[in-house]
This record gives C-alpha cells, sequence and structure tokens, in this order.
C-alpha cells in the first residue's frame, strides 16, 4: 500500500537555523517519536531503529538511511528510509524536505514531500486511516524539530543585526530564559495513537468535535 504526503509547517525559527538541523540527518531523525540513529555507515548511508509500543507489548524496526541529495543553495534534503520488523511487516518512505524563508522575519516553513509504502499488518489498516496516524506523528515530529532549531545558536549575521538595533529592556527577554529541550517518548505508542484516532471518529460519528 502507498501513501503520498505533502505538507507545510511554520516555523517560529530562522531558516538558517531550520536548515542546519534538518541537514544534520542523526539530529533530524531524533526529533521523530520511537526513532533513532544507531550507525553511521559513511556521509550518506545510516543504519536505525523505531520503536513501537502497543500495550504492554514492544517492536522494533530496523532499517537503513540513504541520503539522496543535500543541496544547501535551496536548503533541500531528499532521502530514501527502509526498514522491517521480525513479524515480516516493512516499509520505505521517500522523502523530500526543504526550508523555504517564512512570510515575516526570524520564520521559515517546512515543506515536505514524502512516498509511504508499507507491506504485512500494517497495510491492513487502509490509506485512510495511516494518513491519520502519519499526520498524528508529524505533528509530534514539528513540534520537536521547532524546539530543537530555537534551541541552536543564532548565526553571526543576525545576531549582529540584534546588536546593531537593541531592543529597550522592558521588551527585552530575561537573560536567564533558555529553550526546554524536546520531550520524546523512547518508542511510538500506537495504542495511544489509535485511541485519538477512535476518539476523533466517534466524535465525527455524532456530529460534533473531539
Amino acid at each position: 500500500m502507498e501513501v503520498k504526503l505533502d505538507k507545510r509547517y511554520p516555523l517560529d525559527v530562522d531558516a538558517g537555523r531550520a536548515w542546519t538541523l534538518l541537514a544534520d540527518v542523526p539530529a533530524t531523525a531524533g526529533c521523530m517519536p520511537g526513532a533513532a540513529i544507531t550507525e553511521k555507515v559513511d556521509d550518506t548511508h545510516y543504519k536505525g531503529t523505531v520503536k513501537v509500543k502497543v500495550g504492554p507489548a514492544n517492536a522494533a524496526f530496523a532499517g537503513e538511511i540513504e541520503v539522496l541529495a543535500l543541496d544547501p543553495p535551496s536548503r533541500t534534503l531528499q532521502l530514501l528510509g527502509k526498514g522491517s520488523d521480525r513479524g515480516g511487516s516493512s516499509a520505505s518512505m521517500n522523502l523530500k524536505a526543504t526550508i523555504e524563508d517564512g512570510e515575516t522575519a526570524g520564520s521559515a516553513v517546512l515543506v515536505g514531500h514524502a512516498e509511504v509504502i508499507v507491506n504485512g499488518k500494517f497495510a491492513q489498516f487502509g490509506g485512510r486511516l495511516m494518513v491519520q496516524v502519519s499526520d498524528m506523528l508529524l505533528g509530534q515530529f514539528v513540534d520537536n524539530f521547532r524546539v530543537a532549531a530555537a534551541a541552536l545558536p543564532v548565526p553571526q549575521a543576525a545576531q549582529a543585526a540584534v546588536d546593531a538595533n537593541p531592543v529597550e529592556p522592558a521588551a527585552a527577554a530575561p537573560a536567564s530564559a533558555s529553550v526546554a529541550a524536546p520531550a520524546q517518548a523512547s518508542e511510538i505508542n500506537a495504542l495511544a495513537i489509535f485511541w485519538q484516532l477512535l476518539k476523533g471518529w466517534v466524535a465525527g460519528l455524532f456530529g460534533k468535535r473531539a
């Protein structure tokens, strides 16, 4: 079964820092709940895992990531990920992600196109449910991505502009303020995702919002 996704996510962080994070494949993978890079084979090949939890049961998908393109001028990353578990299920994703300038200064947009192919028991969920699950997971990923990108050092050029035009003391952020690290789950809780989808389906059935 194949699912295609086209998404745009506004980021309240400048394009420079957003691209710095996106170009760091292990760091970007760490923003996805349950995913982790376990080995760097070379500059374009990595090995990793995705942990899934359904109630008391746990499963781990072992996979590989290949960087197909990394283009700094256009701030574009394209990669191919493949994985499988011991039960015979497998999945692959061809992802192209681009960082665009946002509509306001200091903002950016994460634009992504993904083609996902799943086989085995996960294909039984059907295309519509797979899209809903993917939307929820991508939402968690982007939340973590925003926090991680905002925690990166401000580029020197941007910092120089701030120094040249300092804000009034009353409007300045406290010197002790810091960005919290993204709270990431150690595995994808599939049961929690299913419960959220079930509540949304029931609410829609009765014409109410979840």
